[in-house]
Formats: structure tokens, sequence, C-alpha cells
């Protein structure tokens, strides 16, 4: 795929509203997270989000329904705890997303330490 990762992140932004039917009929949400490659990085929440049937819906509904918007090519990843499904190194993912995430890891690390007593 020729596309620049930015690109690719922005089409399926524009898109997640409308390939999220299926997932928030089922208590579900998507929240896209990176693309590198031709490949988009997302996270299955709420009832879906530990769903044994979230590989199934990550290929079957949401890749299928992005591959029909915005190209045939298009891979989506379900990043859910596993080793072989983490954003990668150099991903590209927005600037305020990238610091909405620092500052969820840092509120828990506090959290933490706080109820450690450190």
């Amino acid at each position: 795929m020729t596309f620049l990762d930015e690109d690719i992140y922005e089409a399926v932004k524009n898109y997640i509203p409308v390939v999220s039917e299926y997932v928030n009929s089922h208590g579900g949400g998507i929240e896209l997270l990176a693309a590198k490659d031709g490949v988009v990085y997302i996270k299955l929440v709420g009832a879906c989000g530990g769903c044994s049937m979230s590989l199934m819906t990550t290929k079957m509904v949401v890749q299928k329904k992005l591959r029909e918007l915005i190209h045939p090519e298009l891979v989506i990843v379900n990043v859910d705890g596993t080793p072989d499904n983490e954003v990668p190194e150099g991903a590209y993912i927005p600037k305020e997303q990238e610091q909405s995430q620092e500052v969820k890891k840092s509120g828990v690390m506090s959290s933490i330490k706080k109820a450690v007593g450190l």
C-alpha cells in the first residue's frame, strides 16, 4: 500500500462510527490506537474487550468493512495484550493521543506508588 500511515489512520478514524455499529450493539466499542505500513491497530473495549469472539469480530466485521470502505489490503489488528498483537515501534499515533496515553500510564503508576506507600 502506498499511503502514509497518517492518511490511513485519519481515514479509519472517519469510518470508525460506521464500523462500530455492530460492536456497539453488543455493548462494546472500538478505540483506534495507531497505524503502520497498512496495518491499523485498534482495541476492542467494553463487553467486546475480553470476548472470546474478539478475533472473529476484528477480522470478519471491522477489517471486512474497513477494507470495503478504504482499501482491500488493509489489515486490522486488535491489541489485546498478547505479544503478537502490540503496537510496533514507529507506528503513527497522533500527538494528542500519545500524550493522553502517557497521562493514563503515569496516573496508574502514581496510584500504585501511593497504594504501596512510595
